[in-house]
């Protein structure tokens, strides 16, 4: 049987956000109406949907901030409808971690076709196609850094870090490719996808974030290029 997604969709506007639904609906996606980011959020506790439809302009808490928060602990794709049109808006919408940007007033088919690009490319990029094949386990050391991309693990000094799907994707990059030099839009085709069309102001936000987590990391920015993370020993084993 085929997954039925769940799409929450949080706007103040019952209008906008009873036309939003009908459409997912004719879709045949299943669909949850949500007024506030404090409703949401009790819902990302009790029953956490497959992707966001989130207006910024809340009462209470803003979609910024619940996208940022929701970002601290996942992936799950978020798309950010706002009535703010300026560039400003919709990079910081990026920098937070919204995975694409639609400005009100929009059309609803083109909204649902957005939601069934971000579905095909997130549950791509997270459901490996066809019966698993064992294979021995593979693990990437650089340093103090220890991967194990087959269970999506990540150590550093021995003590696990817990990490969403981009942040371990970006440092695997990194780990199989030390000392290497990186562009942002090299980095952005690496764990975004070659169909991100976001600002790759999203690499320095996601990097931001990776560092916070292990403080220590040798990432380092190149002025004018991109990043690359250091060795400073230790290497991969099979």
């Amino acid at each position: 049987m085929k997954h039925q997604y769940v799409i929450a969709v949080v706007d103040d506007d019952s209008n906008i956000r009873n036309l939003v639904e009908a459409y997912l609906l004719k879709e045949n996606y299943r669909t949850v109406g949500l007024s506030s980011a404090e409703e949401a959020w009790t819902l990302w506790r009790d029953h956490p949907p497959d992707l966001w439809v989130l207006d910024i302009m809340l009462p209470g808490m803003d979609g910024y901030e619940f996208c940022r928060r929701i970002r601290n602990e996942a992936e799950v794709p978020i798309i950010m409808i706002s009535a703010r049109d300026s560039e400003v808006d919709k990079i910081l919408g990026l920098e937070l971690g919204s995975d694409d940007y639609l400005v009100k007033p929009f059309s609803p088919r083109e909204l649902v076709a957005r939601v069934k690009r971000q579905l095909q490319r997130w549950y791509k990029l997270n459901q490996p196609e066809g019966p698993a094949i064992p294979t021995p386990p593979v693990q990437i050391e650089i340093g103090r850094l220890l991967l194990l991309p087959d269970e999506r693990r990540a150590f550093w000094d021995g003590e696990e870090v817990d990490l969403t799907s981009k942040e371990f994707a970006m440092l695997r990059v990194f780990a199989e490719n030390p000392n290497r030099a990186f562009t942002r839009d090299e980095l952005l085709a690496y764990v975004w996808g070659d169909d991100y069309f976001g600002s790759d102001r999203a690499v320095d936000h996601l990097i931001k974030r990776v560092r916070k987590k292990i403080g220590q990391l040798p990432i380092e920015a190149i002025w004018g290029h991109g990043y690359r993370m250091r060795n400073d020993g230790g290497g991969r084993t099979e």
